[in-house]
């Protein structure tokens, strides 16, 4: 009986574990992937410009028609650079925030409202709707909004140190 007993409590520390663990990678991929996103857009000159092939005001104009909400498109395209740098820049501080776990249900929020927004406009005509990938990132936010960034992140150490005091 011992034996049988001593494999139960280890397979429910392993899913404890599992548990405790489970969101770390999504906040690495999902961290990695905006900062790797918005450094990709801050350093494509191309992209960033308001006309020409890969700039930011062509893909938003090729959108509009079939975007959810043609007015946030007719909105970036007010200034359709200032746009991608906001896009760039707010993927870049959501993927840090995400990535070293700082106001991380913050980031995940910020992160969520991106994807939606990029949903709403850049990927909405895609058919069928999975096909398109703002849609799973957006749902891939949800975790996080939802549970922060309790192991490895800076949220943790500042809570830490709250507690101590």
């Amino acid at each position: 009986m011992h034996g049988a007993s001593g494999a139960t409590g280890r397979v429910a520390a392993w899913k404890e574990a599992g548990s405790r663990y489970a969101l770390l990678p999504l906040r690495l991929f999902l961290g990695i992937t905006f900062i790797y996103a918005g450094l990709d857009k801050l350093t494509d000159s191309a992209f960033m410009s308001d006309t020409g092939s890969g700039s930011i005001g062509e893909m938003m104009r090729g959108v509009r028609d079939g975007s959810a909400i043609p007015a946030l498109v007719d909105l970036s395209l007010k200034s359709p650079v200032g746009f991608g740098y906001a896009i760039a820049l707010g993927e870049l501080a959501v993927g840090i925030g995400t990535l070293v776990g700082l106001f991380a249900r913050v980031a995940a929020l910020g992160g969520a409202l991106i994807s939606l927004s990029l949903w709403l406009t850049v990927s909405w005509q895609t058919n069928p709707y999975y096909y398109g990938n703002d849609l799973a990132y957006l749902m891939s936010w949800l975790p996080l909004v939802l549970a922060g960034a309790s192991l490895f992140s800076l949220d943790a150490v500042l809570a830490e140190r709250r507690r101590r005091r």
